[in-house]
């Protein structure tokens, strides 16, 4: 059994493209683009591509940094760390992006690449697609569940064997709702669930 889940808004507590708008004063440049790619207004690869564009020039280090130190939903955190061999990360955040925050969630993690130099982004190599660690997994005689709340979750959620739509950070796109087998809005009725849906697969 694998449980594989996004990571922005659905492991962190916050998103962490407005953290970095934020930090680095480019809220107006990201705010739109955030929220039109959340609802599923701009897809996932064109607001990806954008997103780099916008960030690439910041530093690479700095970036990591800030990432490592966003809010986590603890309980969720402590499930995939109890069950660190049955869990993954599938992210579009770049690789060098992301990092440092991956290893504190400590579980295995899938995401996008890029090639740097001198500590900034010089190039996209691989945007990930998420629909492609389901099907990894489902090839290797898995039970996947995938656990997310974006339009670029879409295609993960309707290949997974049981998807879970969540809505703790902000409300899960339109898009995705036809694809889900639940639709969770607290951390605690989360943690249940996932708990549930191990110890069935188990027995």
């Amino acid at each position: 059994m694998k449980f594989i889940f996004d990571l922005d808004g659905t492991v962190t507590s916050q998103e962490t493209l407005p953290l970095i708008a934020s930090h680095f004063h480019i809220e107006q440049q990201i705010a739109e683009l955030t929220q039109q790619t959340i609802q599923g207004n701009i897809p996932f690869m064109e607001s990806f591509i954008r997103r780099v564009h916008i960030l690439g020039t910041l530093p690479v280090s700095e970036i990591d940094q800030l990432l490592y130190n966003v809010r986590l939903y603890e309980k969720l955190a402590a499930f995939i760390r109890e069950h660190n061999e049955k869990c993954v990360i599938a992210t579009g955040n770049l690789d060098c992006w992301v990092y440092s925050l991956c290893q504190k969630v400590g579980c295995k993690n899938y995401t996008s690449y890029a090639e740097v130099e001198n500590n900034r982004v010089a190039a996209i190599k691989k945007i990930l697609r998420k629909e492609e660690v389901v099907k990894f997994y489902q090839d290797q005689g898995e039970f996947v569940v995938f656990v997310g709340d974006g339009n670029n979750d879409m295609e993960a959620m309707r290949l997974a064997d049981v998807s879970i739509a969540v809505g703790m950070t902000h409300y899960p796109a339109n898009s995705i709702l036809p694809f889900t087998d639940y639709l969770i809005f607290n951390e605690d009725a989360l943690c249940r669930q996932l708990n549930q849906l191990l110890s069935v697969v188990q027995e």
